[in-house]
């Protein structure tokens, strides 16, 4: 770690203007007026803008389509203005002496509420901002029953899924054993290392060039062409590296970036300061989960039915719903299923994608079941997993058969660790649980180009987001591929104007489609290599191979000719050959689901509710290790975000809708000290269609570890939780109601 990495507030842009937010102050209101004679006074302030200043499209979809309330204010933090100036202080002054005229209107919180037939609509007037499911692209979903009847619910529903199969009210009620319960997930922010940051500027030619901390630059690119109105060749969107972002980034600073610019002609910057984040970003929604379960005395999963409802804030466009229902049933088998989503606009912030979306709620509600199962049942809770976890060739929940898959490998891997098979010795107050979560895997089309340069090393392009490392991964799939060493691979992720297309960098899909296209790439380039060589060496070319740096006949390394020897007659004045370059593009279409089971050791204070982690294991199925400390570090950080979920982290409101945990003083994130020695399980389960077997290893991490905490706090205590994050005041007040 050298500190030579620059984020996209870091990197210089001459002659830039600042911008800074007015954010409303309340959480739904009509906007009366808004007075900026004062703010345009101030000293070094340009503009002060409003939403009716931006040459902005009315129409285009999504929160992006509104980067600046126009009539109706619909969260505490949406921003209403901005003011540019040509200093941050300058700008920040100018936010101070901005007025804005609010009447307020009734605050949509309650999200059952909100579901009434006849409940105030969280957003009264104004267009659909309903626009392409963004959640698509992190998972692969599919099996809705468009057919069932729908339930008279309020315009505030936004979207609705139901997947079923059988008779599963049947399956229940003749079920040996029975369990059932409400559980609720809180709203949680990504707590990334570096706020959101855009910068735009107008090239020689009127394109439009955004320089951003995006997870998806020909996302963003598209989402700002139908924003401004532009051709797609009118705007080029470069990605920066990223400080962090697990879901969160994308299209918020972009579009008032953009706009400001092409309206000012001159360069400005959107830094959002991280109280703007914690207000205005788009973090995990909050959930509701009401789950019912059955089995058979011999541990058959008879049936499960779930109503799960997701508080979408304002997020119009897209909600995590959808995934969220298919996860509640697990890896598992069941006879019988009935899962209904719910998507619900309530007058919070718009939520996005956090690190596995939906999923941690899911896997809490299901894995907390099922140990209530094992428990009526007096089987072992890992054994009934064992006896109903998903293998290759079941079917899924949305009818679809299961790829090769390691949930069970998982499983076998930490039942047969030390920690859970001494779990009987432990002293009064101590317990270990247990919980497993997958993830479907996501699928978007990617292409990735290879070249050899002069110089005999491999230059890798594409327009993936490096997010953790992935830009190593690639060097190692090409270095394998074309059979050089990883150092004499570069890899490069130019701006959307002259790199293949690749799609978000999220849903543990960038190694399984862009590693793909990389590989597949690489392959096409050594292909040209043996061609160029076999010429040279008057030998057919599958007579060759690449050895250490050159390309020699087989049983014949002293006839061998360096790779960069073969590079510069290629690459030279009056050469004969076509330059070595490969192209490839993929498009998967089976999935490379993913799943990680989890095992946590866990001391409970009785008179305090204080819970005390004191050991952790993970056993991931990772397809095939490619970078393993890239690998070590997602299980490492999934685990941290996890444990963060289970014990800490809530963005919580107050009846008013305003944020009352709005910055790191009020809102608590696992420490260092806090994180218990952590035992790594790696399990590999090659994915058939991945680069050498590899497949996404991003989201599996995270999902399972709070319902893990979950368990092991009812292992030591008896006391089932039903809401996260568990603080010691709602364990405390569990444990006082008798029910330990």
């Amino acid at each position: 770690m050298r500190g030579t990495t620059r984020y996209a507030a870091d990197l210089p842009v001459p002659d830039i203007l600042h911008a800074r937010l007015v954010l409303s102050s309340e959480a739904h209101a009509r906007i009366a007026g808004i007075d900026t004679a004062a703010a345009r006074a101030v000293p070094g302030v340009v503009a002060v803008l409003t939403a009716a200043d931006l040459p902005v499209s009315p129409d285009a979809p999504g929160r992006a389509g509104e980067p600046l309330a126009r009539d109706e204010v619909v969260f505490a933090g949406q921003p209403v203005a901005m003011v540019v100036a040509e200093t941050e202080a300058a700008a920040t002054d100018g936010v101070d002496q901005v007025v804005v005229d609010l009447e307020p209107l009734e605050a949509v919180l309650d999200v059952e509420a909100a579901m009434a037939p006849g409940a105030p609509r969280a957003r009264t007037a104004g267009p659909d901002r309903g626009g392409a499911d963004v959640g698509g692209a992190h998972a692969a979903v599919g099996g809705g029953d468009d057919d069932a009847p729908e339930e008279d619910l309020s315009d505030n529903v936004n979207g609705r899924l139901r997947l079923a199969n059988g008779d599963a009210a049947a399956a229940l009620a003749a079920a040996d054993a029975t369990v059932s319960g409400r559980l609720r997930t809180p709203w949680v922010y990504q707590a990334y290392l570096e706020p959101q940051s855009a910068a735009a500027w107008l090239d020689f030619d009127g394109t439009v060039v955004v320089q951003s901390a995006t997870q998806g630059a020909f996302a963003t690119r598209q989402g700002l062409a139908e924003l401004l109105d532009l051709p797609l060749d009118r705007v080029r969107v470069r990605p920066t590296p990223l400080g962090g972002a697990f879901g969160g980034k994308l299209m918020l600073p972009e579009p008032l970036a953009a706009a400001a610019a092409l309206l000012l002609k001159r360069p400005v910057r959107v830094a959002f300061t991280r109280m703007e984040d914690f207000a205005a970003a788009n973090p995990a929604p909050g959930e509701l989960l009401d789950v019912e379960a059955g089995a058979s005395r011999v541990g058959r999963l008879e049936a499960i039915r779930a109503r799960v409802v997701c508080d979408r804030g304002m997020n119009e466009a897209f909600g995590v719903e959808s995934i969220s229902s298919l996860l509640t049933a697990g890896p598992y088998r069941w006879g019988a299923h009935e899962l209904r989503g719910y998507g619900v606009l309530t007058n919070r912030v718009g939520s996005g994608a956090y690190r596995g979306p939906g999923a941690p709620p899911a896997a809490f509600a299901v894995e907390t079941l099922l140990d209530e199962l094992a428990v009526a049942l007096d089987i072992d809770p890992i054994e009934l997993r064992l006896r109903n976890v998903c293998v290759e060739g079941d079917t899924g929940i949305d009818g679809t058969p299961f790829p090769p898959f390691g949930a069970r490998e998982c499983l076998e891997r930490v039942r047969d660790h030390a920690l859970w098979r001494g779990r009987a010795d432990l002293p009064a107050g101590e317990g270990v649980g247990v919980a497993i979560g997958y993830w479907p895997g996501g699928l978007e089309p990617a292409a990735a180009t290879c070249r050899l340069d002069a110089d005999g090393k491999l230059t890798i392009i594409t327009g993936a987001v490096d997010m953790s490392g992935t830009e190593t991964t690639f060097g190692s799939i090409a270095a394998e591929a074309f059979g050089i060493g990883a150092d004499d691979v570069r890899v490069v992720a130019g701006d959307t104007s002259s790199t293949p297309f690749a799609g978000l960098s999220g849903g543990s899909k960038v190694t399984y489609t862009v590693g793909r296209a990389v590989q597949r790439a690489a392959d096409e380039a050594r292909e040209r290599l043996l061609q160029v060589a076999a010429t040279e060496l008057e030998i057919a070319p599958e007579d060759l191979e690449v050895v250490d740096g050159e390309v020699r006949p087989a049983g014949s390394p002293s006839r061998g000719i360096a790779i960069a020897d073969l590079a510069k007659k290629v690459l030279s004045f009056g050469s004969p050959y076509e330059p070595i370059e490969g192209y490839a593009g993929v498009a998967q279409t089976s999935r490379a689901p993913s799943a990680a089971a989890h095992l946590v050791h866990l001391r409970v204070d009785r008179e305090t509710g204080a819970v005390t982690l004191l050991r952790h294991v993970i056993a991931q199925d990772v397809g095939r290790v490619l970078n393993p400390g890239l690998v070590e570090g997602q299980m490492l950080g999934g685990t941290a975000q996890g444990i963060g979920w289970a014990l800490y982290e809530e963005l919580a409101h107050d009846e008013f809708g305003q944020l009352r945990t709005g910055s790191f003083v009020d809102y608590a994130i696992p420490s260092m000290g806090a994180m218990p020695p952590v035992d790594l399980e790696i399990v590999e389960v090659p994915a058939p269609d991945g680069p050498f077997g590899a497949k996404g290893i991003g989201e599996a991490p995270v999902i399972a570890a709070a319902a893990a905490v979950a368990n092991a706090i009812a292992a030591a205590t008896g006391v089932r939780m039903r809401e996260l994050p568990m603080t010691p005041g709602r364990v405390w007040a569990a444990l006082g109601n008798g029910a330990g």
